[in-house]
């Protein structure tokens, strides 16, 4: 999945900016530290900085000195919540997720969960192409049990390598009572955070938002 320009420019720029700021104001702070000592060393001992004027100009001192460690501060939060966020995509990577989506068939039998009509008496798991075409259809339990396709049509013939998409249809006494879209169980080889949004890349380069997904179990179980 590409990133969008604009938004990878807005990151990029985003802590260089940071960094100028806050070089500025530590900059400024020391300059400000070397005037007040220079001025409280070379002052006249017959008339002494007035005792009032002194004070403001440590508030002055203590206010700059405080916005320097703010600053530091901001940057180490910013640091430790960048680490964290990408400590919690590194979470999704390797494990199989479950959600409503199209899945790659490259040989290996993909895993559905149907939910058929628990009032149903026959129910079908249907198999679609890319163009939304049935190309399989199999009878499975009356389940919710998970069920294995194994790439192969209706005539036991492996179907050809690509992405594929799956349905359940319930029937009760010959009459479809409902077709719902199946949810599959996909290996998750990528996760990116996008304009606030989790996006998860299965194997074979399917999309899902982590929000979609209904289930986690580890790779192979």
């Amino acid at each position: 999945m590409e990133l969008n320009p604009a938004l990878s420019n807005g990151l990029s720029s985003a802590p260089a900016s940071t960094s100028g700021s806050a070089t500025s104001l530590a900059s400024d702070f020391d300059t400000f530290l070397q005037m007040l000592t220079a001025q409280a060393r070379y002052q006249d001992p017959l008339e002494p900085i007035d005792s009032s004027e002194y004070s403001a100009q440590l508030a002055q001192f203590s206010m700059v000195e405080q916005q320097v460690r703010t600053n530091d501060l901001l940057g180490e939060l910013g640091a430790s919540l960048g680490s964290s966020n990408i400590a919690s995509l590194a979470g999704w990577v390797g494990m199989e997720a479950r959600a409503v989506a199209p899945m790659r068939f490259e040989g290996k039998p993909i895993t559905i969960s149907p939910n058929p009509a628990s009032i149903s008496d026959n129910v079908d798991l249907v198999v679609l192409d890319a163009e939304g075409e049935e190309v399989a259809r199999k009878q499975i339990p009356v389940s919710s049990d998970p069920v294995t396709w194994d790439g192969t049509d209706n005539d036991g013939d492996t179907l050809p390598f690509g992405t594929y998409s799956f349905k359940v249809e319930s029937f009760a006494k010959d009459e479809l009572l409902i077709s719902d879209p199946a949810e599959v169980y996909g290996r998750i080889t990528e996760a990116q955070a996008l304009n606030g949004e989790t996006v998860l890349i299965f194997e074979g380069g399917t999309a899902v938002l982590s929000s979609h997904v209904t289930a986690l179990r580890q790779a192979g179980t």
